[in-house]
């Protein structure tokens, strides 16, 4: 089971792909988001957000994106694979390969 904490993550909507149905705004827990007057979906409170992944999970667009601030949150098993990879940033310190996304 992982830990909530909030604060420590990104969240990051696409508003071209928003509709505005609203469902993230509706049903998260954290009141991190809410419709602006366009209909949109935006980011209120990020420092609320407790990566519960609900908004991301059940947004119908794919407009919404949860991704954790520091590397501490990155899972070791993705950081062992990025190591592992042929991928030019195999070797390079974990801060370069962050910058990269």
């Amino acid at each position: 089971m992982s830990v909530k904490r909030k604060g420590q993550s990104k969240v990051t909507i696409f508003p071209d792909w928003c509709k505005g149905c609203g469902i993230c705004a509706a049903f998260c827990p954290a009141k991190v988001m809410e419709l602006n007057d366009q209909g949109k979906a935006v980011v209120i409170r990020e420092e609320e957000c407790i990566n519960c992944g609900f908004c991301e999970l059940h947004c119908p667009d794919f407009a919404i994106m949860v991704q954790p601030k520091v590397d501490d949150e990155i899972p070791a098993v993705c950081r062992a694979l990025l190591k592992k990879a042929s991928l030019p940033d195999a070797g390079k310190d974990e801060e370069s390969i962050k910058e990269k996304g």
